[in-house]
């Protein structure tokens, strides 16, 4: 008895034991990739800069958003997007409880990088490059950087360079700061802070045309590799399905079309000179001035500024298409267009009757305590820039003790949106806010210009060089090359 007693015993043992395995079997854990697909969210990082993620008059843009944008749709889920101060927060605030499950910041897939987390397949190749000012001795190996003032990112793979090398040159010596973006670096040496730094070839062609003085020195190593990173770990669903999702994207051209839109050329109005507007305003205006006065009737705007606009955005031309897809000779997105009535961006009578209602909707909805002619420079500030950046601005010139309604002292913070000092401080972030001022600035060159030569005596008259004196505008022909290209 004794015996059956305890076989029977341990055969209900044995048969809780197996139960209570298959139970476990049957509650396996769902995988990275299955609860990010059942909360309908990815939550990435990344950092508020021109080449990965910032909000411009558009909306939300970066060429690491549009990328993350279409890998979420591809999961059939929502982007969530959180920034980091830092780059080391880039990677300590991976896989933390309801954390983002991805930086996507432009990182260099560096040895030292790949002990702390998972990266992906590459899909962007960049060269590090030391930056000059020009006028200043030119370096031309790693040799050259002893005695020079040097200021780099903290905790970037150029940091980790720069460390290599001092290994075996300690004369060399450097700074790192958290304080800073690729940006301000490239503004420092632009304006003589610091002597060097080290920058991404593509973070380099997306900013240089904003600063003069920066030159490339030479080429430190050979190209690396950019990116995404995931925190460390068994579950390799994830990971595996963004490599799949890079490699689809580099097949059916979609990184290349990136690349080209936010790598692929310098904008062309930074090398408009006076002279070309001259020869622009002979061929090109007389075919859509009828189209800037009837729009200026209905938007109650001068027609003359609205030419001065469609200038600066387009050169006057129609099928004009900038790096970020707006299109036209005003230059609308997809959804303003849709909004002022416009169905063919690239119809120039829409397009200026679109932009005409735009300006003047931006205009009506600036604050009442904007007066004029100030409100009009606000208003084309906000057009270049968007509203939401335009307050931080204004804000900045507030705590500074300047008129936030006098354009002549916002215009002096508004450069500060792209000072990583300055917008860290603010609610929308980075901006261009230099190339709002200098927006500004052209559009009120040519409305100057235009306002003078289409005095009453001159209304209806053919505009020609030989008969009319155009102001301020430089006879210097350009060179051939910068002449065929515009």
């Amino acid at each position: 008895m004794l015996i059956q007693h305890t076989f029977r015993k341990h055969r209900t043992f044995w048969l809780l034991a197996t139960g209570f395995l298959l139970m476990l079997g049957g509650c396996k854990q769902p995988s990275m990739l299955e609860r990010i697909q059942e909360e309908g969210v990815l939550r990435v990082i990344t950092r508020n800069s021109p080449a990965t993620y910032f909000q411009d008059r558009n909306g939300e843009t970066g060429f690491e958003y549009e990328l993350a944008k279409r890998f979420a749709k591809d999961l059939g889920v929502d982007l969530e997007i959180e920034t980091a101060d830092k780059v080391d927060d880039l990677f300590s605030r991976l896989g933390q409880a309801e954390g983002p499950v991805i930086a996507m910041a432009g990182l260099v897939a560096s040895e030292s990088r790949k002990s702390e987390v998972r990266f992906s397949h590459p899909y962007l190749d960049v060269t590090p490059q030391v930056i000059y000012r020009n006028g200043d001795r030119r370096p031309t190996r790693p040799n050259d950087l002893v005695g020079r003032r040097i200021l780099v990112l903290k905790g970037s793979s150029h940091a980790e360079q720069l460390a290599a090398l001092k290994a075996s040159m300690p004369g060399l010596k450097y700074e790192e700061s958290d304080e800073v973006e690729v940006v301000d670096l490239l503004r420092m040496v632009d304006e003589g802070e610091i002597d060097l730094t080290l920058v991404d070839s593509n973070e380099l062609a997306m900013n240089q045309v904003y600063f003069p003085n920066v030159r490339v020195a030479f080429d430190l190593g050979d190209a690396t590799s950019l990116a995404w990173a995931m925190a460390p770990g068994e579950d390799n669903s994830l990971l595996d399905e963004v490599n799949a999702f890079l490699d689809k994207s580099r097949k059916d051209g979609t990184l290349q079309r990136l690349k080209d839109r936010y790598y692929g050329h310098v904008d062309v109005l930074g090398y408009v000179g006076a002279y070309t507007f001259a020869k622009h305003l002979q061929q090109r205006l007389p075919r859509y001035e009828p189209h800037f006065r009837k729009a200026s009737q209905k938007s109650e705007v001068d027609w003359r500024l609205l030419a001065a606009i469609g200038y600066q955005e387009s050169l006057w031309q129609p099928t004009a298409t900038s790096k970020t897809g707006v299109r036209g000779l005003m230059m609308l997105t997809e959804g303003t267009a849709q909004a002022m009535g416009v169905s063919n961006r690239l119809d120039p009578k829409q397009s200026i009757h679109g932009g005409g209602k735009y300006f003047a909707m931006i205009k009506d909805g600036l604050s009442d305590d904007l007066k004029e002619p100030d409100r009009t420079w606000f208003a084309l500030a906000a057009y270049n820039i968007g509203i939401a950046h335009l307050g931080d601005a204004r804000k900045l010139a507030k705590a500074e003790g300047l008129d936030p309604n006098k354009w002549l002292d916002v215009k002096k913070m508004l450069p500060r949106l792209s000072q990583k000092q300055w917008y860290r401080k603010t609610r929308y972030g980075y901006a261009r806010g230099g190339e709002a001022v200098h927006f500004v600035q052209n559009i009120r060159r040519y409305y100057d210009i235009l306002t003078w030569v289409t005095q009453p005596q001159m209304e209806g008259s053919q505009l020609a060089e030989n008969t009319t004196h155009l102001p301020g505008v430089n006879k210097t022909r350009p060179t051939k090359e910068q002449d065929e290209r515009l």
